[in-house]
């Protein structure tokens, strides 16, 4: 019979239910597959039926048998049958498969259904899902999409065994996090996909995508900030506390900073290295956020930023040597960065930047962006860098994108200085105005001379 398909014409054609026209398609699709990959797909089904195997038998390992619904052995044929219905529904038609794929799931949930009545009680319905799962990989991979099902497997093996992992996150997490997070995917995969990607309003300069996307950008790293300091715990000091509000926002930690410190005397040393940190994190992230927009930027930006980085961390460090004997610690409780009314105060904030940057750059060239820069960097230098890194790709030269990006930084420096020395006190102040103002002209120093 095998024989007769092979050739496409003979008498057992005749007695098999499917048309001629289907063993004519079988017969094209056995004439590109040699032997040797018809083997290497099923050993491949096979293989990711027992890699799932291998953490369902090692999880149920101690349950006795009629227990659980299937073990190593079992998923490795489950992966193994998945191959075989792909390669029939492959050669025969779509429809073999699907009604194996109906079979199979109708005989597993009876399995499962056996062993919940026989327990009595509720049994996870984890393994069902995954025998379904097992078998479709064994298709996909008998159907030649080896790397995706071996993918898949490596993938689904991987969530299996990080259970506890998994549970101990949800458990930490709080509701307004979650709203955070589905309000982060709201932002990114729901509405920037549907935007236009075009410009509107005066010189074309309002473009909603990718406006939008840089809403997303620092929504992002906000939001990666905020969990990285609730991970590692308030209680790990302000070192901690001060590099993860850094990558929110070092403004927002300098003014938390120097409340605690009027309140709190004595720990101005450490409250005043916590917000150095703070203030040094600012230059690497906007570093890194120009990158992400314009690599061009890199090779001007690098020398500056990590001069100012530098002085701010060894002053810094020098603070902590002078509070090390003092174990007062004053961790700032972050808020939830990523209401969705900020995200757009954000784009408005934006958009508003990007426009006032096109016209005063079309009335009074260059040194409109300069002004710019340092107006708005004393409240936030996220909207001007990105704006600026924008614009140096189309009509803004890379030179004067750079030197606005810097002094956006330096005004944000400067004003950061001011507000701990007003807030915080003298006590304070002594003691982070000097190295902010240090660290601001070594990035002016940096600049002029690489100009």
């Amino acid at each position: 019979m095998y024989a007769a398909c092979r050739a496409g014409s003979g008498p057992a054609l005749d007695l098999l239910p499917w048309p001629r026209e289907a063993w004519g398609v079988a017969h094209r699709v056995v004439g590109e597959i040699t032997d040797t990959q018809l083997m290497i797909r099923l050993g491949a089904a096979l293989a990711i039926g027992l890699l799932i195997g291998v953490e369902r038998g090692w999880k149920l390992r101690g349950a006795r048998e009629g227990q659980r619904i299937a073990g190593l052995r079992t998923f490795g044929l489950m992966g193994l049958f998945g191959g075989v219905a792909g390669l029939l529904g492959q050669y025969l038609s779509a429809a073999v498969l699907g009604w194996l794929f109906v079979g199979f799931a109708l005989a597993v949930a009876g399995a499962y259904i056996l062993v919940q009545l026989r327990q009595g009680s509720d049994v996870s319905i984890t393994s069902l899902v995954v025998a379904l799962l097992t078998f479709a990989l064994g298709a996909l991979a008998a159907q030649g999409q080896l790397t995706a099902a071996a993918s898949a497997a490596v993938v689904t093996a991987l969530i299996l065994q990080m259970k506890q992992l998994l549970h101990g996150w949800l458990e930490r997490i709080e509701r307004y996090e979650l709203h955070a997070a589905f309000q982060l995917l709201l932002i990114s995969v729901v509405l920037l996909p549907v935007l236009p990607d075009r410009g509107y309003g005066p010189w074309g300069v309002l473009n909603p995508y990718e406006i939008w996307w840089m809403v997303v950008l620092i929504a992002g790293i906000s939001f990666i900030g905020y969990f990285f300091m609730k991970l590692a715990g308030p209680g790990r000091g302000v070192v901690l506390t001060a590099l993860s509000a850094g990558m929110v926002s070092s403004t927002a930690l300098t003014l938390q900073f120097a409340r605690l410190a009027r309140q709190r005397s004595g720990s101005e040393a450490l409250l005043g290295a916590g917000i150095l940190i703070a203030c040094g994190v600012m230059f690497p992230r906007m570093l890194v956020v120009a990158g992400l927009i314009n690599p061009g930027l890199l090779r001007w930006l690098l020398v500056p930023m990590g001069a100012m980085t530098l002085v701010s961390f060894v002053g810094a460090w020098l603070l902590w040597r002078v509070a090390m004997d003092r174990s007062t610690q004053a961790p700032a409780p972050m808020h939830n960065p990523l209401e969705l009314q900020s995200a757009l105060l954000f784009g408005a904030l934006l958009a508003l930047v990007v426009l006032v940057s096109k016209m005063l750059k079309e009335w009074m060239g260059e040194t409109g962006i300069y002004l710019l820069a340092a107006v708005s960097g004393i409240a936030d230098v996220d909207a001007l860098n990105l704006s600026l890194s924008r614009m140096s790709l189309t009509d803004l030269a890379l030179s004067a994108a750079v030197l606005g990006i810097l002094i956006a930084g330096i005004s944000n420096t400067l004003f950061k200085a001011s507000l701990a020395a007003f807030i915080g006190g003298a006590g304070l102040g002594v003691k982070v105005f000097p190295p902010l103002i240090l660290a601001a002209a070594s990035g002016m120093l940096a600049t002029w001379l690489m100009s």
